[in-house]
């Protein structure tokens, strides 16, 4: 994915790029001729990684592992 920063904009560019509203669409034109089209929206949330599969015991003793590691570290 490409990125753009708009700290690196003019100030007049950056403000009408982060004022497009979600669906509303944005063109950038050159020389008169349409070179890309922005639609605006909130970014698509991250899905959750899934878990490995991890039998329950294991994931218990895992659990108690770090526990125990925390208690050490606090006394």
């Amino acid at each position: 994915m490409k990125r753009l920063d708009l700290d690196d904009l003019p100030p007049k560019v950056a403000q009408l790029l982060s004022g497009v509203e979600d669906g509303e669409e944005l063109l950038l034109v050159q020389n008169g001729l349409v070179v890309a089209r922005l639609v605006g929206g909130a970014a698509p949330e991250p899905e959750p990684e899934e878990d490995e599969a991890v039998e329950p015991e294991m994931r218990s003793r895992e659990i108690f592992e770090q526990f125990r590691s925390l208690m050490e570290d606090d006394f």
